[in-house]
């Protein structure tokens, strides 16, 4: 048998650790956005997104309002609402969510076409501005919407839209005479196209995809577009690697230019090389991943390091402060990581979806769900921020929406679609990927199975897994590579199964109950010496978290504390948020005494004394007030 979904409605996430943030993300955050969304949310930034589908409906007079790409909050924000009826059957997001669709359906043209930026805009420029018009992109997450919504209510209302807008994008791309030959300026639709044939099996979605992905890179497609051209002549940064359109994905052997866009991209091209079984497409994404994650990752699951053009620069440039490392590149890279998986089910690819969803993507949210980080630096001094040019994209603190808003509702999605990264499966093979609390229901040969699992991550390494259901499947369980002492238990009796790439191999039978544990021990960590922000320091992990050091337990400069790394941190329970395993660490800084104010400079060596930071775990940070951060701390 070949690989198959697991479907979302199928996974119930039930997790000491998410519970309370999907739980917030179902109750609190899917209304907040819809009101956002709607611009009745006090101190908000406008959103105007509804409103110009509404606008666009003939349903009210005015002018396209926002980004050109605005329609996909909208999309992103239905996907989310969608998901979070699985955790609550609220008639109040039903109701919102039926408000929206039939706004749009009003607003979809007689031919299919649907982007309110062009039909109120610029109806003149529609698909000759791709480069940049996101025509396509806006398209992808609208399919992902219908997708969801439907696999969730069984409603596909949406999706009909979505199919007549899809079938006018047939008629005009294709390397046919009389179509344009091109392909995406923001990658996006690849990978919703993708999604629309596993939920349809129509074969025109694929057939698309795999047009899309392949043609990437030819010339002269919307590279020889006038504004593009404009737009690169006028910014190194806007070229066409940014677009990841240099060279065809099979010559690509860095990932350069938008993060975003190249993270959408690889997922995409990874679905399309699961369906078409294409070992040399794999080998390319295979190039790619060893490039992003072996010497253009942060230590938090953060990809992208230039504000300018948002995008990847060059190897092991990697600064802290000024990082880039969008919410939306995160979560790109924990769909990638989750699409690689399902091709080739492999520990070094879990590891890092499990680092972004932990860190960089949960960073992106405040703990009270209304407040987004567009921008993770792994080091903050707020005045620095505030002023300085090369900090200007960094924000001291979250807002409550931006402007460019593509990650506040990306990360609630993922919130509420938490349990579609917690499996694979591949025929009666399933792979448990996270040690995430949950109540799953899937197929085999055999018939109906179902996994349940309970777990104390990330705070602790115990876990049990149920399975109830017929014999002849097999299960894998993954093993952490930060896991120690890992040990796995059937029904209370050791075992000792293969492990392969990183999974242990179980073979269960009705009722089984496999209880897991691994020692996760608080260590420092250090980067290659290539990397020159981080020489000479270090920074601490504990499991899948990466630690900080605030202001708010610590003082101010945070950067002047030297780390004594023959002294392992020390580990505590602690009652902030709730309850969270903090760490120490030993240490020295500055005297205050030998440096009085107005005394720049004195001769070496200056006395130290020895001290203490608290740290707490990264995504954490900013939840109490305006201070310091930082993660990599000087060493000795």
């Amino acid at each position: 048998m070949g690989a198959k979904e697991i479907g979302i409605c199928q996974i119930h996430v039930d997790d000491g650790f998410w519970n309370k943030r999907i739980r917030n993300a179902v109750e609190k955050v899917v209304p907040y956005q819809w009101r956002v969304l709607n611009d009745r949310e006090p101190g908000a930034e406008p959103s105007h997104a509804i409103r110009n589908f509404k606008i666009a409906a003939g349903m009210e007079e005015g002018e396209f309002y926002g980004y050109q790409f605005q329609d996909s909050d909208v999309a992103k924000w239905i996907e989310a609402a969608s998901y979070s009826l699985i955790y609550e059957d609220s008639p109040e997001i039903r109701a919102a969510l039926d408000e929206a669709i039939g706004i749009i359906e009003k607003a979809q043209q007689a031919d299919g076409y649907l982007d309110t930026h062009y039909i109120l805009k610029k109806p003149d420029r529609k698909w000759k501005e791709i480069a940049h018009g996101h025509e396509l992109y806006c398209t992808g997450h609208m399919l992902e919407a219908a997708v969801a919504y439907r696999a969730v209510t069984g409603d596909d209302r949406l999706l009909r839209v979505m199919e007549r807008n899809v079938e006018l994008i047939r008629s005009v791309f294709g390397s046919e005479e009389g179509k344009l030959d091109s392909y995406p300026g923001h990658e996006e639709i690849e990978l919703a196209l993708m999604k629309a044939y596993h939920a349809t099996g129509e074969k025109k979605y694929l057939e698309l995809a795999d047009y899309f992905v392949e043609n990437r890179g030819t010339r002269p497609a919307f590279l020889e577009e006038e504004r593009f051209l404009e737009l690169s002549r006028e910014n190194r940064w806007l070229e066409a690697d940014y677009h990841q359109a240099h060279a065809r994905i099979r010559d690509q052997k860095t990932a350069e230019g938008h993060a975003v866009r190249a993270m959408y991209f690889y997922t995409g091209a990874a679905d399309v090389a699961l369906e078409k079984q294409d070992p040399t497409l794999k080998a390319a994404l295979d190039t790619l991943w060893d490039n992003v994650t072996g010497k253009r990752m942060y230590l938090t699951g953060g990809v992208g390091s230039q504000g300018e053009g948002e995008r990847f620069t060059i190897d092991y440039d990697l600064p802290n402060d000024t990082c880039y490392t969008e919410t939306c590149a995160a979560i790109g890279l924990a769909m990638w990581a989750l699409r690689m998986l399902k091709l080739d089910p492999d520990v070094k690819y879990a590891d890092v979806m499990e680092r972004a969803l932990y860190n960089n993507v949960l960073s992106g949210i405040s703990e009270d769900g209304e407040h987004y980080f567009y921008v993770n630096p792994l080091m903050l001094k707020p005045d620095v921020a505030r002023y300085r040019k090369d900090h200007e994209s960094v924000e001291p603190e979250r807002v409550k929406w931006f402007g460019c808003a593509c990650c506040p509702p990306n990360v609630i999605r993922t919130l509420c679609g938490l349990g579609g990264y917690v499996y694979t499966q591949d025929g009666d093979a399933v792979y448990q990927h996270l040690y995430v609390g949950n109540k799953a229901q899937f197929f085999t040969s055999q018939g109906e199975a179902s996994l349940s699992c309970e777990s104390s991550m990330p705070w602790e390494g115990d876990a049990s897994v149920t399975y109830h259901g017929p014999s002849g499947m097999t299960l894998y369980l993954r093993v952490p590579s930060y896991a120690e002492n890992f040990s796995v238990k059937r029904n209370g009796e050791p075992l000792k199964p293969e492990k392969e790439k990183g999974y242990v191999r179980l073979t269960p039978q009705d009722g089984d109950v496999f209880t897991v544990h691994f020692d996760m021990t608080a260590q420092f960590v250090q980067a290659n010496p290539r990397v020159t922000e981080d020489c000479g320091r270090a920074a601490v992990c504990r499991g899948p978290l990466v630690y900080c050091a605030e202001q708010a337990d610590n003082g101010e400069l945070l950067h002047d504390f030297t780390a004594d790394l023959s002294c392992a941190p020390g580990v505590s329970h602690s009652d902030l948020f709730g309850g969270i395993v903090s760490l120490e660490v030993s240490g020295t800084r500055s005297n205050p005494d030998e440096w009085p104010e107005g005394v720049l400079y004195r001769l070496a060596p200056v006395a130290r004394i020895p001290a203490r930071l608290t740290l707490i775990p990264y995504f954490l940070w900013n939840n109490r007030g305006v201070g310091e951060m930082l993660v990599w701390m000087n060493a000795r």
